[in-house]
């Protein structure tokens, strides 16, 4: 774990005085590097130096996984942890390729095509559904598994798991409902375990690519400190021991939801986790305001403030458009006349591309901004500030 921090202390100098773009990647370096604490692997010093060649713009992220493979087979002195390495280099450069895109397909061929991209050059299954069983004996379980779901159903549950996603409507609920559905629907995701190996980081990636999708602007830095945290709150989620008086525990996961979409500051160690915490660890501290609550219950309320500041933009020319698309899809066109504006471009530059980048609205074909039949629709959080000046009214 040690050097996975200190590459995240590394690029945090990026982060807080490099340019835009250094900004950005570095973001998505330290995502991709603390992905691999998953399963326990850590990355390489070369990989590393790679990495800071990237952001700093001198290869583009192509040459860098053409570094990074070249230089594990023209390496002639072995190491005992080569291997385990070299997966953490190759994972974590194919993550950083796959999250500097917008692009995602919500289906259940974008969710195995993830976990191709991922593992490419690493795993021979790749992209491959499972076609066997599986136990994972859990430090958190104290030695117990989860019960996967057996071989022969996985693309049929993944089918509806997909599905039932796309049929949810986030029209109208409190974002308190919002996490706790996006909750329930990572998790159960994740519950299927469709691979042999590497289910937890493709769960993290799809699910990162899904929620910005969906407008949500997404703390790269909780998956970055916090990805084996996120892994045992996925196994608490759902394991469940009647025996022993073990329930099904989701508390851990929305908690770690409630950090990355609200901004909330719970105490994410995973020594909270375990099904026999010891007595200080029974109680999950919440450090903003240094209160703490029981770790039992379930449900949250979300301040007055923070809910304003979610659902408030100050921006005149915004509010206008969300209330214009509402629950529409509108085309440039239709957005220009229920506004009576004329000029394309002051549209363009004035209304439509700040309420995008501020993660208001959404493209409907975001793989092809110029789609002859492109429409534009708002996001959830879009959805959210629209329910809000309708009740207002």
């Amino acid at each position: 774990m040690g050097d996975i921090k200190q590459h995240y202390t590394d690029f945090d100098e990026y982060i807080c005085q490099g340019e835009p773009s250094q900004k950005e990647k570095a973001s998505i370096w330290q995502t991709a590097i603390g992905l691999q604490a998953v399963d326990g692997l850590q990355t390489s010093d070369y990989l590393k130096a790679t990495a800071c060649k990237h952001i700093e713009g001198k290869i583009d992220i192509d040459e860098a996984r053409e570094l990074i493979n070249s230089y594990y087979q023209s390496k002639t002195l072995r190491e005992p942890d080569d291997d385990e390495k070299q997966e953490a280099d190759k994972v974590s450069a194919n993550i950083t390729k796959i999250l500097s895109t917008q692009t995602l397909d919500f289906s259940t061929g974008g969710y195995i095509s993830v976990h191709r991209r991922v593992f490419d050059g690493v795993f021979r299954h790749a992209g491959k559904l499972r076609d066997y069983d599986i136990t994972k004996r859990e430090w958190v379980l104290d030695g117990d598994t989860v019960n996967y779901l057996n071989w022969e159903d996985l693309r049929r549950a993944i089918d509806y798991d997909i599905n039932q996603e796309k049929e949810f409507s986030y029209n109208g609920i409190s974002l308190d409902a919002m996490v706790e559905h996006i909750t329930q629907s990572v998790s159960g995701l994740w519950q299927i375990h469709a691979f042999c190996e590497g289910n937890t980081r493709t769960t993290a990636v799809f699910t990162i690519l899904y929620l910005r999708s969906i407008g949500f602007k997404v703390d790269n830095s909780l998956f970055a400190r916090h990805s084996w945290y996120f892994r045992n709150a996925l196994v608490r989620a759902n394991y469940k021991n009647a025996l022993k008086g073990i329930d099904y525990t989701p508390v851990y996961l929305e908690r770690f939801f409630r950090n990355l979409l609200l901004g909330e500051k719970w105490d994410l160690r995973n020594r909270y986790l375990h099904i026999h915490a010891t007595d200080e660890w029974k109680v999950q501290l919440k450090l903003a305001g240094g209160t703490s609550t029981l770790q039992e219950e379930y449900k949250y309320r979300t301040s007055t403030g923070q809910v304003q500041d979610k659902l408030h933009t100050d921006n005149a020319n915004t509010k206008r458009l969300i209330f214009v698309i509402g629950n529409q899809e509108l085309s440039v066109k239709n957005m220009m006349d229920a506004l009576e504006l004329k000029g394309r471009d002051n549209f363009l530059n004035l209304y439509l591309k700040p309420a995008i980048s501020e993660g208001y609205v959404r493209l409907l074909y975001p793989n092809s901004p110029r789609h002859p039949r492109q429409k534009y629709l708002l996001t959830v959080k879009g959805l959210a500030v629209y329910d809000e000046c309708v009740k207002s009214m």
